[in-house]
């Protein structure tokens, strides 16, 4: 059995239940649900409306259900179960991520163009993009495609934080060390987090992001011009994800073939089947909300019936395309570029000639799409190391199960305080600032010369992540880089690289768990950081 809490502790749960994971609608949790919920939420959109980010609240809704444990009534010793902390710790990132990144702002894009009237259809079709979006991870996670033994690094950190604070010891002081390492970093503009992503993820994966990054960071430098401006990045991009999504196919086909007569004890739970099931089912999903958001902002009726079929048929494949794109980055280096993706298929949008109310509805979607999709992959990745790694199986896709209704949970209570507060927010005139800059490229408008430079660098991304392959997912990751300003967060991986190098090479696969460990404690130090501070910046506006 895997249920785990803390040492010398009794578990909470009746005899009856000691082979059930705890249940997420369980009485006595459902008021600390909700209380999370709302905190997520608020976090969320005041974060990403006036600093422009949307932090992992994943180690705060752990930390605060480690001190609900700590409390000395009866009500409160279920939470000494570290996968009750786990449901905690999921529901409010889940709020946090859908209320900023799936809601607020593609409600933000068509008001800033002035089509208010958009504002309730929008609200309706991002909050079925983001539902969606999280379903079809559910579906595929911990199949051959998505994982779970992949590194998805902040959902580590957050498992190894969890059960450090439960067995206390000498895990425990090495995750300390390594959160004041990663706070302290932070503090004095170091990006510490990764480090600790650079000793968890992919070699190759993180070479390929940390080269992106500098190159993006020194390419005036280096080659007299930005080549953002001349969209490099989002070629790459481009190449880079279409082989990506063969490649997926691939295995997918593979699998189907092959799969039934793999009896590895570390087989996936999701098989090829259940994979493609998914992907299709959530395709179809994404064209229905395409439809809706046709029919209920208008904007078919700007558009020949040829055209609004062919917006359809784009828009659902770009809301695909762009989460696995995401849930790629985010499985391989912990960040996931879903505001430069949703960019990437709007402009690809403006090539083909759609009309710009239909752009500002194509990227609002797009962009709903991703940020859920990787955020719930940390949680059940997080859930995954909780319960011991698959070693239940049915132990494992319980837990999973529970984990995928706190989610659900958390973008109902997210979806109705949006409702009630976007109203708010854009009166004010706070809206997130990426807004801004799809509003900004629609009204500039798009060019060949953009077609021909996304033409050409697509080759060399499609050529880099073939070579690289499914499982280093290069391509992706260069793009990625390439997509971020941050020269000193590349640097900071290769010398994160060389240090992990030199631990393993000394003192061998115990020394890379070490480091594990201290990773999982940069990554927290750094996530708690960064969240204390921006949340102090907003007591300052």
């Amino acid at each position: 059995m895997n249920k785990t809490t803390l040492p010398g502790t009794p578990g909470t749960d009746s005899t009856q239940e000691t082979h059930r994971h705890p249940r997420f609608f369980s009485p006595g949790q459902m008021v600390v649900n909700v209380i999370v919920c709302v905190l997520g939420a608020i976090i969320g959109m005041e974060l990403i409306t006036r600093v422009g980010i949307t932090p992992n609240t994943s180690i705060i809704g752990a930390l605060i259900a480690i001190l609900l444990s700590y409390i000395p009534l009866q009500l409160f010793r279920r939470y000494r179960s570290l996968e009750r902390q786990t449901l905690v710790q999921t529901t409010i990132s889940g709020a946090t991520f859908s209320a900023a990144n799936g809601l607020l702002l593609p409600l933000a894009i068509p008001f800033l163009m002035g089509e208010s009237q958009m504002l309730v259809p929008m609200l309706i079709g991002a909050s079925l993009a983001v539902i969606t979006d999280a379903s079809i991870l559910y579906f595929s996670f911990d199949s051959k495609v998505f994982s779970a033994r992949a590194a998805w690094p902040p959902g580590l950190a957050t498992a190894e934080a969890l059960k450090a604070a439960a067995q206390k010891g000498h895990s425990a002081l090495l995750l300390l060390v390594g959160m004041i390492g990663g706070g302290v970093g932070k503090a004095f503009g170091i990006p510490a987090e990764m480090f600790g992503i650079a000793w968890i993820a992919n070699v190759f994966a993180m070479c390929a992001l940390a080269l992106g990054l500098i190159i993006r960071g020194y390419s005036e430098s280096l080659f007299g011009f930005d080549i953002s401006a001349a969209y490099i990045p989002h070629g790459i991009m481009i190449g880079a994800g279409l082989i990506a999504l063969l490649q997926i196919l691939r295995v997918m086909y593979l699998e189907r073939r092959q799969g039934e007569h793999d009896t590895s004890p570390q087989r996936p739970t999701r098989s090829a089947l259940q994979l493609r099931r998914a992907m299709i089912s959530g395709l179809t999903a994404y064209l229905i909300v395409a439809l809706i958001l046709a029919l209920g902002t208008g904007i078919y009726t700007g558009m020949s019936l040829g055209m609004l079929i062919g917006w359809l048929v784009f828009a659902a494949m770009a809301a695909m395309a762009s989460e696995l794109i995401v849930g790629i980055a985010a499985m391989h280096s912990g960040w996931f570029p879903s505001f430069a993706t949703a960019l990437i298929f709007l402009v690809i949008g403006m090539l083909i000639g759609f009309p710009t109310t239909a752009l500002g509805v194509l990227v609002a979607f797009t962009v709903a799409t991703g940020p859920a999709f990787a955020d719930m992959a940390y949680d059940l990745k997080a859930g995954w190391v909780i319960r011991g790694e698959g070693s239940d199986r049915d132990y494992e896709l319980d837990g999973r199960r529970q984990q995928y209704f706190a989610e659900l949970f958390s973008f109902g209570v997210a979806i109705v305080i949006v409702a009630f507060a976007f109203n708010a927010y854009f009166a004010a005139d706070l809206v997130p600032p990426v807004a801004r800059v799809y509003v900004a490229t629609i009204d500039a408008g798009a060019s060949l010369e953009i077609a021909k430079q996304l033409a050409i660098w697509a080759c060399v991304g499609a050529v880099v992540q073939a070579v690289g392959g499914m499982s280093r997912q290069i391509g992706v990751l260069l793009a990625t880089g390439l997509l971020i300003t941050s020269p000193l967060a590349g640097i900071v991986i290769y010398i994160a690289l060389v240090i992990r190098w030199l631990v393993v090479k000394r003192f061998g696969d115990n020394g890379g768990q070490k480091l594990y460990i201290l990773g999982a404690g940069f990554i927290t130090g750094s996530a708690l950081y960064s969240f204390f501070s921006s949340t102090l910046k907003l007591g300052s506006k």
